[in-house]
């Protein structure tokens, strides 16, 4: 009898520790382990494998450990229509029916050939919070209530964000802008900006030559001062765009950065406010 009371016991406190143990996430970009962390807190143990402000994410090679994390990972984030081929490459390589792969393009219900920069989109984001709760409450219900607290969190420190961008869209709808790429494109659609030069951005971001009409009209609206704001990608180099870089700077048009990594030391929310921010400095002042 003794000996049936110990292995009960040691039965019941290997099955505490099994459901002690975090949940392993993995997220394809760090902006979205970000997200992982906030909503999952303590219960949950995030990986994020492009980290790197320095790094062009388009130049990034999976390595055997990134598959090992993708292979133990409950739970994996990915942007999805395209950007992050790698992921799906890994998952397709290691398939588990105990593994939940999160895409924000499902969520966001975007297809192929969509704008791949879903992180800007202000939707995004507290989408794929209020998913994650949901998804860490099933596999964690001990800690459900833990999650939708701090997903109620999550919102409320979203809200000056969001008033932020109804400020500038009620100051700056309709602004002329531009862009070496559409990294900046869904945040430039929430402030109501008339975006021009699409065709050169769509060149550059597929990595093919603008042609030489797209690149006359992208020049002459930087000559004449047709566009009040140039947005380039942070993290990626291009012949072409830093030429329209240069003659931004010459023709005395504002320039302002894009980033493809969460800067470290910052949140999601923090980030984005910053960004906003030079936007902001960067447009001339309007009633």
């Amino acid at each position: 009898m003794r000996h049936l009371v110990i292995g009960f016991i040691v039965l019941v406190v290997a099955a505490s520790a099994a459901a002690a143990e975090p949940i392993k996430v993995v997220a394809a970009e760090n902006f979205y382990g970000d997200i992982a962390r906030q909503i999952g807190g303590g219960e949950v143990a995030v990986a994020s494998i492009l980290d790197n402000p320095d790094q062009d994410p388009h130049e990034f090679e999976a390595s055997p450990s990134t598959a090992r994390a993708f292979a133990e990972a409950r739970i994996v984030i990915v942007n999805g229509v395209g950007y992050d081929e790698w992921a799906t490459k890994l998952l397709n390589a290691s398939p588990s029916p105990s593994r939940a792969v999160v895409s924000l393009a499902t969520l966001l219900h975007k297809q192929i050939g969509a704008n791949p920069h879903l992180w800007y989109d202000p939707a995004a984001i507290p989408a794929l919070a209020k998913a994650l709760a949901g998804l860490f409450a099933k596999l964690d219900p001990v800690h459900q209530a833990d999650f939708a607290r701090r997903l109620a969190r999550f919102q409320q420190s979203f809200e000056p964000l969001d008033a932020r961008i109804a400020a500038l869209r009620a100051r700056y709808s309709g602004t002329p802008v531009t862009a070496t790429e559409p990294v900046f494109g869904y945040m430039f659609e929430a402030l109501g900006m008339q975006v021009r030069n699409m065709p050169f951005q769509m060149a550059v971001m597929n990595g093919t030559e603008p042609s030489a009409s797209d690149v006359a009209a992208f020049e002459r609206d930087l000559r004449t001062h047709a566009v009040k704001l140039l947005v380039y990608n942070a993290q990626a180099s291009d012949p072409i765009a830093a030429r329209m870089e240069r003659l931004a700077k010459a023709s005395g048009v504002p320039i302002v950065g894009a980033a493809e990594t969460e800067p470290p030391g910052k949140s999601y929310q923090g980030w984005m406010m910053g960004e906003l921010d030079d936007v902001a400095k960067a447009l001339p002042a309007k009633p």
